[in-house]
């Protein structure tokens, strides 16, 4: 057996014994992958869906799907690996509507079996339009520093182009751009913001716009509102001279600065001062910033004055009187006489029936007057011919005010009031 065993023949045999076992190990080992027992899944395929895209809109079909293959194990990894296959929805043969479509797979081997999860999916296909729409700008008013707010805001372009479905499209409800930055905005601005498409719900559509972005124009101002000018008349004119009247073009002021110093003004007022009024004209007048107040729309206004002159009988200059306008008393030279009354209430005229009003000065509401005419119509008159009265139509606002006093009364008489203007308190019935 040993000399067998040591022969080169044996050896040869041997060796040629155990490379046919090898052999048909690695051969029975190949089959054994090769035999449909292996599977796996493949996941987020993109699908292509094939339509008129020039004139149509699909919804419905998923961007990628899964799937599963299962069969020879050397053809399932290959196929994994290599992805050369596509998965498709063929749509150009269908109307408009609602339709239910199966995936389908190609350049896939017959050997493989396929499962595609979802295997149909549910598409609706509608005409494509395009219709133009106004972009309204936006801003989160809570940025704006304390006591400033939006005067304006504009946008370039104002109006964009949205493609997309017919049903999405007549379901936009806004077209907004908005505008972002840093708390305590205080001045103004311009920034490029995204244009968003939003149905009734403020749910995001998917439609094509252009452009995708506008520029948005912010103005920002601090607080400012417009209150009346009321004009106030000061100092005491020259004897013979009447101011009748004292009037502006300018009715209203526009002032700027902080809401809690600005909420507390109702009026501007404005002081005329007639000391030095000869005769009809007028006056230009410097106006006072209040406190507080950071600007004015107006820094002065022009006051036109009417006033009457009369002669005076023992000096041909004209002179300046003193108290309000009343026709003058013919130099005739009959007698002149002086007559006082007592305890004349005043009226209040024009106030809003929203508004109750009370006397701070004088308390009462009372008044004395003096009047001057010739003797036989001094005698004739009586308190009762007189009518006292402060014109409070332009009164708009709650607070204490200062009211110029009016006197009707019989023509041919000069009057003196004992206060030309009272303090009144004006409060909501």
């Amino acid at each position: 057996m040993d000399k067998l065993m040591d022969t080169p023949w044996f050896l040869r045999l041997t060796a040629l014994f155990l490379a046919i076992v090898m052999f048909v190990s690695v051969n029975k080992a190949e089959e054994d992958n090769a035999v449909g027992d292996a599977q796996d899944v493949i996941r987020d395929i993109p699908v292509d869906v094939f339509y008129d895209n020039e004139n149509l809109v699909v919804t419905g079909v998923p961007e990628k799907v899964d799937m599963a293959i299962d069969g020879p194990r050397n053809m399932v990894q290959s196929t994994k690996l290599l992805k050369d296959f596509t998965l498709k929805v063929d749509l150009r043969d269908l109307p408009l509507g609602r339709h239910i479509v199966e995936i389908k797979s190609e350049n896939i081997s017959e050997k493989l079996r396929v499962r595609i999860d979802p295997a149909t999916v549910e598409v609706v296909i509608e005409e494509k339009i395009t219709q133009t729409f106004r972009v309204d700008p936006e801003l989160n008013e809570r940025l704006l520093a304390e006591d400033f707010h939006v005067d304006r805001i504009d946008v370039v372009p104002k109006t964009i182009e949205v493609t997309g479905a017919k049903s999405v499209i007549e379901s936009i409800s806004f077209v907004k751009a908005s505008v972002t930055g840093e708390k305590g905005i205080n001045k103004s601005f311009e920034q490029q913001a995204g244009v968003r498409v939003l149905d009734r719900d403020l749910t995001k559509l998917n439609v094509t716009i252009v452009p995708e972005q506008v520029t948005v124009k912010v103005e920002v101002t601090e607080y400012n509102k417009e209150v009346p000018l009321v004009l106030r008349s000061r100092g005491v004119p020259s004897t013979g001279v009447s101011v009748d009247t004292i009037t502006a073009e300018e009715k209203m002021i526009r002032l700027s600065g902080p809401r809690k110093v600005l909420d507390l003004i109702q009026e501007f007022n404005i002081d005329v001062d007639v000391s030095e009024v000869q005769g009809q004209g007028t006056l230009d007048v410097e106006l006072k910033k209040p406190k507080g107040v950071t600007h004015m729309s107006l820094d002065k206004i022009e006051v036109k004055i009417e006033a009457t002159v009369s002669e005076s009988e023992t000096d041909s200059d004209t002179d300046i009187e003193v108290e309000e306008a009343a026709p003058d008393v013919p130099a005739d030279g009959e007698e002149v006489a002086t007559k006082e009354f007592y305890d004349i209430p005043i009226t209040v005229k024009g106030l809003d029936k929203k508004f109750v009003s009370s006397f701070v000065k004088p308390e009462a509401g009372l008044v004395a007057l003096t009047v001057t005419a010739k003797q036989n119509v001094i005698d004739e008159l009586e308190k009762s011919d007189f009518t006292v009265y402060i014109d409070a139509t332009e009164t708009i606002a709650e607070g204490e005010k200062i009211l110029l006093v009016s006197v009707e009364g019989p023509p041919d008489v000069n009057w003196k009031l004992s206060d030309d203007e009272v303090t009144m308190h004006i409060e909501l019935a």
